[in-house]
């Protein structure tokens, strides 16, 4: 008689315990089938390692996706949608190859690994700037609060060139513009608000490239403008309506890889042993982070034409969810892949992307991520979780952010 597994029952990413903790079902849909359709999600989940690279690297899976943000707008705030989609149109994460490399080639310099070090010696002062304010020994706080939201924003705001009286403005239109662009706006008028939001942060950098063509200073913009791209391969609106990528991304992606570190670590004391007795193995806590609980789970490509992918055919406009979260656990590519490891050396991890589409920021939410847990690490000895069940996480499909962090300093 022959026995047969029982199929495997697909559940809803977005349920309660999948946000809390995915990896579990990610992991079974991985072993069970790397390719997949999903009734559920209208979308193939793709989870295997060899996979995900495959679509990372096949012209006929595009990143084009500000159609779907569009499409699920509320009726009522369609009308303030159409500017607010245009600048998500130039964003350089929606646009497929050449488009892709012809923006992305703007930043290409300033975002190199040598020019991000300059900004190493601030960084590492405005860590201990925020440790010294805001996470002092012995009082209780919320890490993500008190530590991996403003020190990300420091660094990025001084990097962009924001003087420091735009920061609040800046900082809550990023907000809003992130409930947009990773799904977390729900009613209407949230709709509206990060709408809003969007177009005014364009309307303010705007404003702020404008200033520093006229006086420049040691900022991104500045070295940019200082490069003649801008007005040859780029328009100004194309230019201005990528800083609008740039100042949404950095911050919300280096905040979570530095609290979803600090709580690997310290849910795992001889790993934040191995960290305490050699700093620099800080670098590889933040990659470990990123490969096992990144601040990313997941992207989303739509196919531009039918192609083949496992044995399946993908059909022209089919959503496919490339789900980074299962691939960077693939023991086909990782050996004992579960084991959070610093001294982990091998294959590449998936967490800021590959090929075309690699995060462009990778090098400078490393340093900020890398400063931050050092620092902590050296020197907050006495750094431990107060509440380590009770913790929350937002619900997204795309990001896995920790909702708090509470510890004791």
């Amino acid at each position: 008689m022959t026995t047969h597994a029982p199929a495997l029952t697909e559940r809803y990413l977005l349920a309660p315990d999948m946000v809390a903790d995915p990896y579990g079902h990610l992991d079974a849909l991985r072993d069970d089938a790397p390719v997949r359709w999903s009734p559920l999600h209208h979308a193939w989940l793709v989870t295997g390692y060899d996979q995900v690279m495959r679509c990372l690297r096949d012209r006929a899976v595009s990143a084009d996706r500000v159609r779907p943000l569009m499409d699920a707008v509320p009726q009522g705030a369609r009308a303030d949608a159409e500017r607010a989609f245009g600048i998500l149109s130039r964003w350089m994460v929606f646009n497929d190859p050449p488009e892709h490399r012809r923006l992305r080639q703007v930043f290409q310099e300033a975002f190199a690994a040598r020019a991000v070090a300059r900004y190493s010696a601030f960084t590492e002062k405005a860590t201990r700037a925020v440790l010294a304010r805001k996470a002092v020994p012995g009082r209780t706080g919320d890490l993500m609060a008190d530590v991996a939201k403003p020190l990300p924003a420091l660094v990025f705001a001084r990097w962009l060139g924001i003087p420091p009286t735009d920061g609040p403005s800046f900082w809550y239109w990023n907000t809003r513009v992130a409930d947009l662009v990773l799904g977390t706006a729900q009613e209407e008028s949230e709709y509206r608000a990060s709408l809003q939001a969007l177009v005014s942060l364009e309307d303010y950098l705007g404003d702020l490239v404008a200033r520093r063509r006229a006086e420049p200073g040691d900022d991104l913009i500045s070295q940019v403008l200082g490069e003649g791209r801008v007005g040859d391969s780029v328009t100004e609106e194309e230019f201005v309506g990528l800083l609008t990528q740039m100042a949404f991304a950095g911050g919300e992606t280096t905040s979570n890889l530095i609290a979803n570190t600090v709580l690997a670590l310290q849910t795992r004391p001889d790993q934040l042993a191995a960290v305490r007795g050699e700093p620099e193995l800080a670098q590889g806590a933040v990659e470990e982070t990123l490969r096992l609980d990144g601040p990313s789970k997941m992207s989303i490509r739509t196919a531009a034409r039918d192609l083949e992918l496992d044995g399946h055919t993908l059909r022209a406009g089919d959503r496919i969810f490339l789900v980074t979260a299962a691939a960077n656990r693939d023991p086909a590519r990782f050996p004992d892949p579960g084991r959070f490891d610093v001294t982990r050396t091998g294959a590449t991890h998936l967490g800021f992307g590959f090929g075309a589409h690699f995060c462009i920021g990778a090098a400078l939410a490393r340093l900020v991520a890398v400063s931050a847990v050092r620092t902590l690490v050296r020197e907050r000895p006495g750094l431990a979780l107060t509440d380590p069940e009770r913790l929350t996480w937002q619900p997204s499909l795309l990001n896995r952010s920790l909702t708090a962090l509470p510890v004791r300093y």
